[in-house]
């Protein structure tokens, strides 16, 4: 049987809607928007006056996010460029482009896209999908975009740089080198388990990249004295059609559990975009934070809230490692 997703009710995102601060003259990108915590954040920041750039893969999906958008928000200022982050060169383009349209810099730079547990194979580049995906070409866009974020925390005081991570950071012990390099199709294969197999130990590896990629980047920014903020956040059990698309290619175990499971304990799409809505617009949001709902760090569903980075990534030799390998793999080095 496959995975039917349950309807869960919001429970703290009207309020929060409410309260987001006037975003007109601030810029927006994000990556991954036409369903999930993507889609949700996009439209929250259009209608609150922010300039959103919608990075996704060419598709009908694509297309009708971008007009949806636009109905909804008729005077807002949206836009979309085509960007596969599947492929470096694609990425490279649409981070062109960017260039061509962001005169005044970009504010946040949100790096949302994700897709998880798929089967193992390579990219055009080689490397892992979920890992390329997930990580290496945010790293990509990160550096070609960071000029653009300096820019606008010179004009607005401020800018930021959001990663999107997941409770799965904690199913893999250590984030490993060979998950970051051409290794794409010899990952383990496509086993499941219970609670490990080869789809899902990569797709944990790639939520430990992103958080460690955060604490790199956070040490990296505050050891420059840079108004550019580094943050993580986790979504929790977000009610969206991530576990749907998973399920289509073979890599849930038991869907109708999960689906079980997910009436129990996860949140609405909208509660699970609150701690990335946190990260990229509230005025107290401090780089270095790891963003997540509930009362710890692995909550599935709950308030969103501040926690500190964990010693599991946030340490010398994850973080070297991470950054190292990153670079090696875009072909480019990342100076701060």
């Amino acid at each position: 049987m496959a995975y039917t997703k349950p309807n869960v009710p919001s429970k703290h995102f009207p309020a929060f809607v409410e309260n987001i601060p006037d975003l007109t003259g601030k810029t927006f990108v994000i990556t991954g928007t036409t369903t999930g915590t993507g889609n949700v954040a996009a439209r929250a920041l259009a209608a609150n006056g922010g300039r959103v750039f919608m990075l996704n893969r060419q598709s009908n999906r694509s297309i009708n996010a971008q007009q949806d958008l636009q109905l909804a928000f008729p005077h807002a200022d949206i836009n979309t460029i085509e960007c596969d982050l599947q492929s470096f060169t694609s990425v490279q383009t649409a981070a062109d482009t960017l260039k061509e349209h962001c005169i005044d810099g970009i504010y946040a730079l949100i790096n949302n896209a994700g897709i998880m547990a798929m089967p193992d194979e390579a990219t055009v580049d080689g490397f892992d999908t979920q890992m390329q995906t997930n990580h290496l070409s945010h790293f990509l866009l990160t550096r070609e975009l960071f000029p653009l974020l300096e820019m606008s925390a010179e004009i607005n005081g401020e800018a930021r740089i959001v990663n999107h991570s997941s409770i799965a950071r904690k199913s893999v012990w250590k984030l490993q080198a060979k998950y970051l390099e051409r290794n794409g199709g010899n990952l383990g294969g496509n086993n499941l388990g219970i609670t490990g197999g080869g789809r899902w130990v990569r797709y944990g590896q790639t939520k430990l990249a992103n958080a460690a990629f955060t604490a790199a980047l956070h040490e990296r920014l505050q050891s420059k004295e840079s108004n550019v903020k580094a943050l993580v956040a986790h979504p929790g059990w977000a009610n969206t059609e991530l576990h749907t698309n998973t399920d289509k290619q073979g890599g849930l175990f038991i869907a109708p559990l999960v689906a079980f499971l997910a009436r129990l304990f996860s949140q609405s799409k909208e509660d699970g975009t609150l701690s990335l809505l946190n990260c990229a617009v509230l005025p107290s949001a401090q780089s270095g934070q790891f963003w997540g709902p509930g009362s710890s760090p692995i909550s599935s569903k709950g308030k969103a809230r501040p926690f500190a980075l964990e010693k599991q990534y946030n340490n010398r030799e994850t973080k070297e490692m991470l950054w190292n390998k990153s670079c090696e793999a875009i072909g480019k080095e990342f100076l701060i």
